[in-house]
């Protein structure tokens, strides 16, 4: 079974939008036959992710930093739970048994895993797709950002293709199964 690795916000304090979404798009890939990879908490985007596999019986995966575990943060219902003792290796075991990754709303943690799996897919060591769902518009400042990088020749054009923008839960499913191979000839030139 293919593993999405799930980046989102942990906060159970933003907008109702964000947790309708989720649950949506953890149902879709529960339905498509994906198993699901994630930080291994119980609140906020990531609980309702956690929440809504587990009432599909889909198969959950989580991974947790031991001093989350010992703040009462994990997810007591996720019985394939991996305790780890940074939250470098939890990022590093989520991307490593995933085939694609999928970022949801959330804050400087979720930012810093996507940045670092699209920078070891513009150098080659990350081959699956990178789908984000901008719900609510909640990415248009971060692409217009990596279209200042691509305009201003800090990254090339191609490279602001790794990944897929969908605006809908529902257009999740698609972008994954309809991701184009990346081309290992973009990047032979990891700069511009």
């Amino acid at each position: 079974m293919k593993k999405i690795a799930v980046f989102c916000a942990s906060s159970p304090k933003v907008p109702d939008v964000y947790f309708e979404a989720a649950r949506k798009v953890a149902a879709a890939l529960v339905s498509a036959g994906y198993g699901i990879i994630y930080g291994g908490g119980a609140i906020g985007l990531m609980g309702a992710v956690a929440d809504e596999a587990l009432k599909y019986k889909g198969l959950i995966t989580g991974i947790i930093p031991r001093f989350m575990v010992d703040v009462e943060w994990e997810h007591k219902d996720v019985e394939d739970m991996v305790h780890v003792e940074t939250m470098h290796k939890r990022k590093e075991l989520m991307v490593q048994g995933s085939a694609g990754i999928l970022a949801l709303p959330g804050g400087t943690g979720t930012l810093e895993e996507l940045f670092e799996v699209m920078s070891l897919k513009k150098l080659g060591q990350y081959p699956h797709p990178i789908v984000v769902l901008n719900t609510n518009g909640y990415y248009d400042g971060l692409l217009q950002m990596t279209q200042k990088m691509v305009d201003e020749n800090f990254m090339r054009p191609i490279h602001n293709q790794m990944w897929s923008i969908v605006n809908h839960p529902e257009e999740v499913i698609p972008a994954f199964e309809n991701a184009r191979p990346w081309d290992e000839n973009a990047i032979r030139f990891a700069g511009v």
